[in-house]
């Protein structure tokens, strides 16, 4: 890999994205006979080379199950899915993460696991539940799922006409609650809550925290103990590593002390006919074969992140989210609103756009024949579509591989699609 990131000329570093581009191959393919300007990476970033060469080689020399052989290739894979999970451990802060981390198959199934698992052992009838309204519906449904099992009492925490939220009742829904979950930044309108302080808040009242970091840990840098969290989840298909790979993160003790999620082979450490015991941590949320390969493919993720550092793919987002809202602003007025917190004050490079009177699906259709990739429709969050009065937004998402160049090509494909349909 290119030396991609540079000292500036204030001592500070900046991203070479024209070299560091050359690392992801999709980015070099043609749409429609246009370059690919993806902008879509709050659904799923692209991935390096140094990814998808880190999976080849494990599948060409070093193919086996993992905790199952005494074999040399299955020591090898033993230990390249172990690395994985220390390293993915240190990138968030895990103080343990050798028995902390747990690999899922994504966000959702994190999330799932703190439902059914923590949520099923220490939830009961009445019991408060505090979330939010802008909350993607996999930190919604499991718990809308619990709460219908066995009736427990969801509060939101609501958003404000700044789109951010409003924390003035925050003490009120507290009291009694046993809970609470909440993003880490909205995939929807970018806004980054004061997690921190709503954290604290909670375990002084005697809540629990669940972290949802889909969105935060691929941009910013990721501290369990700073976020003041006791479970985090994420994915990493949004931060340059495969599908199929999610990760939990939690406390110790919270974890040795829930049940297991799924039963199977890998985690048990006895069965009867009349019981089991489960394996020590992390083993025990992990039944039948993991996704080992996609482990070693978000470790090497993580590894291709912390060679950019963190702070500058952090400072390269701000900059190109003020570029984007001065640039759009620019060109296209009042035509066109950002459903989102304005300025890059607690906010990511996610952007929400309404244009005109334009349907989102219109308008990314004909941005498609641009070759600008931009994701529309309710983003999985359709509480906070209806709070937006909204059915739909047109959302570009920006990342480590994008540059003002693109946000030109989004502002006059966009331009286009205004003087198309008038």
């Amino acid at each position: 890999m290119a030396d991609l990131n540079p000292s500036g000329a204030a001592g500070e570093h900046r991203l070479d994205v024209a070299a560091l581009r050359r690392d992801f191959p999709l980015l070099e393919r043609e749409v429609h006979g246009r370059r690919i300007v993806y902008l879509d990476s709050a659904a799923s970033s692209q991935r390096p080379r140094s990814v998808l060469a880190a999976m080849d080689a494990y599948y060409e020399t070093t193919h086996a199950n993992v905790h199952r052989g005494v074999y040399a290739i299955a020591e090898e894979a033993d230990r390249l899915y172990e690395d994985a999970r220390l390293t993915v451990g240190r990138f968030i802060g895990a103080p343990h993460p050798e028995r902390e981390v747990i690999f899922t198959k994504n966000a959702t199934e994190a999330l799932n696991l703190v439902a059914y698992s923590w949520g099923r052992k220490n939830l009961a009838e009445g019991d408060a539940v505090v979330l939010t309204e802008m909350e993607h519906h996999a930190n919604l449904v499991p718990w809308l799922m619990l709460a219908e099992e066995r009736n427990l009492d969801l509060r939101y925490l609501r958003v404000d006409e700044d789109f951010r939220l409003d924390l003035a009742d925050l003490d009120r829904l507290l009291d009694g609650a046993r809970l609470v979950s909440c993003t880490v930044m909205s995939n929807v309108l970018g806004t980054i809550p004061p997690f921190a302080d709503i954290a604290s808040a909670a375990h002084a009242a005697g809540a629990i925290v669940v972290a949802d970091a889909a969105q935060s840990v691929p941009h910013h840098a990721a501290d369990v103990t700073a976020l003041g969290c006791d479970f985090l989840a994420f994915s990493g298909h949004k931060m340059l590593g495969p599908t199929g790979i999610g990760v939990l993160w939690g406390h110790e003790e919270l974890l040795d002390a829930m049940p297991p999620f799924l039963g199977g082979g890998g985690m048990i450490r006895d069965v009867r006919l009349d019981g089991f015991v489960p394996a020590e941590l992390p083993a025990k949320f992990e039944a039948g074969t993991p996704p080992i390969a996609e482990a070693i493919g978000l470790g090497e993720a993580v590894r291709y992140i912390e060679r950019l550092g963190v702070d500058a793919v952090e400072r390269h987002q701000i900059h190109l989210t003020a570029f984007a809202q001065e640039r759009l602003a620019e060109k296209l007025g009042d035509d066109l609103r950002i459903l989102g917190p304005r300025g890059v004050e607690g906010r990511g490079g996610v952007l929400s756009i309404a244009y005109k009177d334009i349907h989102p699906h219109d308008l990314a259709q004909v941005l498609d024949q641009a070759g600008v990739c931009i994701r529309a429709g309710h983003h999985c969050a359709k509480p906070l579509m209806r709070r937006l009065g909204v059915t739909a937004t047109a959302r570009a998402s920006l990342y480590l591989y994008n540059d003002e160049a693109d946000i030109d090509a989004l502002s006059a494909a966009l331009a286009d699609a205004g003087s198309l349909f008038g």
